[in-house]
């Protein structure tokens, strides 16, 4: 989708359906117009996450309704988006589940119809039909309901009477899907049985569908109100014969990570692999960055090192963001991957080699054991045991580990040491860790590097994490894991392949 700006189609709100809470499940279309906004304003039940849609510039405005805690009324969110409107902005006005189905988006459209302001609805999944299906409930099945009903479980109690007509909502056979309804359950179910349901129908509540932190019960509407009582909204009520499906098809909930939450300490730029394959199985997952990577302030010594490339024997990549920043300064000294022609290239590790593959790259030598001492003890034997008279250039992060060089230069090689890229600490969510361990919550927090232990003791102390000794520890390899034990903490979970896809495996088959 081409960029949108105020310029060049005047100013505009979009009303966008963020869905349920699965980050996923937001429209490609959401996503671009997310990207082009100048302004957008969100609800409390728009995953952050979508957030990160945003362009960096754009303002972000909170005006979220949960029951009985308004950050702005209704009247005030209208008066908002036309405000913002008239002064020359793409406005996205980012809403939980579907704008037009309970989201009030119907109200807000007309408010800039009436102001005169050019908008879109952009249709978002519903949590009416996304919490059910995560939960294992299809809302039409075959021999059991051909249609649905959605009906709205937050009736105002000053009302003389229910809008609903209950007695046709009892003989429809249509599965019925009550939204926002927990705090009125006994006077649903009551109202159904009244009017002639039988008290065995089968009847489920979801809580936060879609969500890593949804739960889903099954029972009957005679006794859900009594069963469900610890249930809150947001959730969704789910009356009628295929609600008993509940337990055959709950696939969201049988994933294998699912229930546990795992903190991620990967610097932003990285973290989004492990944070996938985690979520991919179920986890709720605390990105929890220590390290921010950065650009040098200058780039003389790459730049001579790059100039010099046919000089070199080898040139050993130690990260992905080794690649990542080499190749950029690269570009900008405007060369390319044939610069590297006259060198042996050797990577790391199987991600590194595969940051190498997308700049057309076959690496010549790849270890067998991700580690230092892996590489050199490969390229001695690559060069018959000695490394004399190799010219080794080594472009890394400004501060790193040592040991590679020293076991290169033990070996005969000359080695040239070469910044491409700093880290910084990053700020962190602390909070919310300090909250989820103090509460027991917090089921891993997982390592990539010595770096990343070091960054992320200074926020949360090793002494705390003794104290919940059901918050496990885990680590990419062993030299994480020894910088774990160096300050009296141990390493529950290591695999024996040091890389991400194993690390996920080893949390996969060895978490509680």
């Amino acid at each position: 989708m081409t960029a949108l700006s105020a310029n060049a189609i005047g100013a505009k709100v979009f009303l966008i359906g963020a869905g349920p809470g699965d980050p996923g499940l937001l429209t490609l279309k959401a996503r671009d117009i997310l990207a082009s906004a100048d302004v957008v304003v969100y609800d409390a039940l728009a995953a952050s996450a979508l957030l990160a849609y945003a362009q960096p510039n754009a303002e972000l405005i909170y005006v979220g309704k949960v029951a009985d805690n308004h950050a702005l009324p209704q009247d005030a969110i209208n008066a908002l988006l036309v405000r913002t409107a008239r002064a020359n902005k793409i406005v996205a006005r980012l809403k939980g589940g579907d704008p037009y189905i309970f989201g009030r988006g119907g109200e807000e459209a007309l408010a800039l119809l009436e102001a005169g302001i050019a908008f879109e609805e952009v249709p978002g999944v519903s949590s009416a039909i996304a919490a059910p299906a995560y939960a294992g409930i299809p809302l039409t099945h075959r021999g059991m309901a051909s249609s649905v009903t959605i009906i709205t479980g937050h009736e105002s109690a000053d009302k003389p009477a229910s809008v609903h007509n209950w007695k046709a909502l009892a003989a429809s056979a249509s599965t019925l899907v009550f939204v926002m309804g927990m705090k009125n359950l006994p006077d649903i179910a009551a109202n159904l049985l009244e009017a002639g349901l039988a008290p065995t129908t089968p009847a489920a509540v979801i809580y936060r569908g879609t969500s890593t932190a949804q739960r889903s019960l099954l029972s009957t509407l005679a006794r859900l109100p009594e069963e469900a009582a610890e249930f809150s909204n947001p959730s969704v009520i789910v009356v009628g014969q295929v609600a008993a499906l509940r337990d055959r098809l709950n696939w969201f909930e049988q994933q294998p990570l699912f229930g546990k939450s795992v903190v991620v300490t990967r610097a932003r730029e990285q973290a989004s692999g492990l944070a996938s394959l985690l979520t991919a199985l179920g986890a709720e997952v605390l990105e929890f960055p220590t390290i921010e990577i950065r650009p040098l302030p200058e780039y003389s010594k790459l730049d001579a090192a790059i100039a010099r490339l046919s000089g070199y024997t080898w040139v050993i990549f130690t990260s992905v963001n080794g690649v990542r920043h080499f190749w950029r300064r690269l570009h900008y000294l405007h060369k390319d991957s044939r610069a590297l022609a006259a060198c042996g290239i050797a990577a790391i590790g199987p991600a590194t080699a595969q940051a190498l593959a997308e700049h057309g790259i076959r690496p010549d030598f790849v270890p067998t054991r991700y580690v230092a001492e892996g590489i050199t003890d490969g390229l001695l034997s690559e060069h018959g045991k000695t490394l004399s008279g190799a010219y080794i250039l080594l472009p890394r992060a400004a501060v790193a580990r040592d040991a590679l060089q020293k076991t290169l230069t033990a070996a005969g090689a000359v080695i040239n040491v070469v910044p491409c890229y700093e880290t910084a600490l990053a700020v962190a969510r602390k909070e919310e860790v300090l909250q989820r361990l103090e509460a027991g919550t917090l089921s891993c927090v997982t390592f990539g590097s010595s770096s990343t232990v070091e960054n992320f003791l200074t926020q949360i102390p090793p002494k705390l994490l003794k104290q919940y000794p059901q918050t496990r520890l885990a680590a990419i390899g062993p030299i994480t894991a020894q910088t774990l034990r160096s300050y009296g903490l141990d390493c529950h979970i290591q695999p024996k392949e040091y890389t991400i896809p194993a690390l996920v495996d080893a949390l996969r088959n060895e978490l509680p």
